[in-house]
């Protein structure tokens, strides 16, 4: 049976899972993970995934389908991960809209999209595309980038909204993301978040970023979460009420007592902004 997914989770990163799994803090609500890192592979990994599962609902959150991407999905892979998510029972899955890849090159990265018609257009029939291949409920990210995609920066805002709206589809809010492209780009991340319809939010994730010497901010999932993020994530939570929210950390893994005050703070900001206080 599906187990609800709620309050302030962790990313299972093999880097902390052994003391995550030993210690099992009760702050953790439940864990994301990457199916990349365990489709046909037993091992260590496979042991984790089924530990974990013991105790946590588990979320899933893909890497390499990305759903702005113009050349043809692995059909074959997108049966494996349908078959995967399924047997894990997870409530939704999650890709990013953007590219990964062009001429059958895959850079290991997150490329930016235009945000035209055309393109709105294309990631919606695909997001419908891998919707349907997978067979279970499908929500897009979006995502941070590093080059002007145009004059104004709330055309991202406009540009997710669409694909949204086209395919139906639920929504993994990064709040970082679009606190990281309000900074390079100079718009209000609030005024994003205003535009974002709250009902497709099903998934919220926070994180933090590195700011170089000159000003850049880069989306690293590196540094500990900073204050204007945390407020960020607050004014979301006020409008979607009590979505479960990931603290995202990927490099730089400190050891696990910092990243649970990190979890600690969330939780102080989750139960201030929806009002839950029986959970964590």
């Amino acid at each position: 049976m599906t187990r609800d997914v709620a309050g302030i989770g962790l990313g299972l990163r093999y880097d902390l899972a052994t003391e995550l799994l030993e210690r099992q803090p009760k702050s953790v609500a439940w864990l994301e993970i990457h199916p990349e890192n365990y489709i046909d592979r037993g091992g260590r990994y496979q042991e984790m995934l089924e530990l974990a599962r013991e105790d946590w609902p588990v979320v899933t959150h893909g890497l390499s389908t990305c759903l702005g991407s113009a050349e043809p999905f692995d059909a074959s892979y997108l049966k494996g991960l349908g078959t995967f998510l399924r047997d894990l029972e997870i409530p939704w899955h999650s890709e990013h809209l953007c590219l990964g890849g062009v001429d059958d090159r895959f850079f290991h990265d997150l490329l930016p999209l235009p945000f035209t018609e055309e393109s709105a257009q294309m990631s919606s029939q695909r997001l419908i595309e891998v919707r349907d291949a997978i067979g279970v409920p499908l929500a897009l990210e979006n995502a941070s980038y590093y080059a002007p995609q145009g004059p104004d920066g709330l055309a991202e805002a406009d540009f997710v909204v669409e694909v949204l709206q086209k395919a139906d589809a639920k929504l993994l809010l990064d709040v970082n993301n679009i606190y990281v492209n309000g900074r390079n780009f100079d718009f209000d991340p609030k005024a994003y978040i205003d535009k974002i319809p709250m009902e497709r939010v099903v998934q919220i994730h926070v994180a933090g970023h590195f700011v170089r010497d000159d000003g850049l901010r880069i989306d690293t999932h590196g540094e500990p979460v900073p204050d204007d993020v945390y407020e960020l994530l607050d004014y979301t939570l006020r409008k979607t009420g009590p979505v479960p929210v990931l603290l995202e950390r990927d490099n730089n893994v400190p050891p696990l007592d910092d990243l649970l005050s990190e979890v600690d703070e969330l939780w102080k900001i989750y139960r201030n902004a929806t009002g839950i206080v029986d959970a964590g």
